[in-house]
């Protein structure tokens, strides 16, 4: 699993280097977060906004370091959005910010939003099939951020730029 992990992604993250004392908890990580990267019908920014949301409202520290470093080189996630993400700011793009406190209260609540929420995640343009892509994401980000609380897991150096302070 790791020789396909550092095949993927070009190193072996700190993080999956815990998680394969389980085997069952990398794999389920690897395959959960495919499938949400590849069939939630979200834009690669947009999930980013998604794994912030859920990384920032855990805790975890060492997720919101590297999907920062994914926002800001790899996923399209202008600089002002992330900004605004990392300084705990309102998302200067109302469909984000409606995604963004959608994803935060679906995790504060323990799948409990309301009404509100949802139906501005709604009204932004999400449908309930994107609802249920955003707890596909809090399964696999649920796995990774206890993992990493856990372990304390440091943050890899590629990911350094991006720590929390």
């Amino acid at each position: 699993m790791l020789a396909g992990a550092q095949k993927a992604v070009g190193f072996i993250p700190n993080m999956y280097a815990n998680m394969v004392n389980v085997p069952g908890v990398l794999s389920t990580y690897l395959h959960g977060y495919a499938a949400f990267r590849q069939k939630s019908g979200l834009t690669p920014a947009e999930q980013e906004v998604v794994f912030l949301a859920i990384s920032q409202q855990n805790g975890c520290n060492y997720c919101t370091a590297a999907h920062s470093m994914l926002a800001d080189k790899m996923s399209g996630v202008p600089a002002s959005v992330l900004a605004a993400i990392r300084s705990g700011q309102p998302i200067p793009d109302a469909r984000l910010q409606a995604l963004y406190s959608f994803t935060q209260a679906l995790v504060r609540t323990a799948g409990k939003p309301g009404q509100a929420v949802a139906d501005a995640f709604l009204a932004a343009g999400y449908t309930e099939a994107t609802a249920l892509q955003v707890i596909l994401a809090a399964a696999v980000k649920t796995l990774s951020n206890y993992t990493n609380h856990l372990f304390q897991t440091e943050v890899d150096d590629k990911f350094a730029a991006y720590k929390v302070a």
